[in-house]
């Protein structure tokens, strides 16, 4: 079984994709929390498993946490990553 992880930072719009964004400046939102994403991950209709004492290898002074994605097998990172981006702006709105 495939484990995807889905750090904050990879949503983060004050981030620049070089610190570690992966989603466009549309679907990027202003602090975004394990609990959101792992909210709209499950709304996709995967398990998520929050990871609170984690950092980000790029921020490792934030203690953001992470979410392990299992069950994806039948979609890429990079589409899993942008579903959540998606969920979590319409969630936000």
């Amino acid at each position: 079984m495939v484990e995807n992880v889905i750090w904050p930072a990879y949503l983060d719009a004050a981030l620049s994709r070089a610190e570690g964004r992966r989603v466009s400046q549309e679907l990027a939102v202003e602090e975004p929390t394990v609990e959101e994403i792992a909210k709209a991950v499950q709304q996709i209709g995967y398990d998520a498993t929050i990871e609170r004492d984690k950092a980000y290898s790029r921020e490792p002074w934030a203690d953001r946490g992470r979410v392990v994605v299992r069950g994806a097998d039948d979609s890429t990172k990079n589409d899993l990553v942008q579903a959540v981006a998606a969920y979590v702006v319409a969630m936000r709105e």
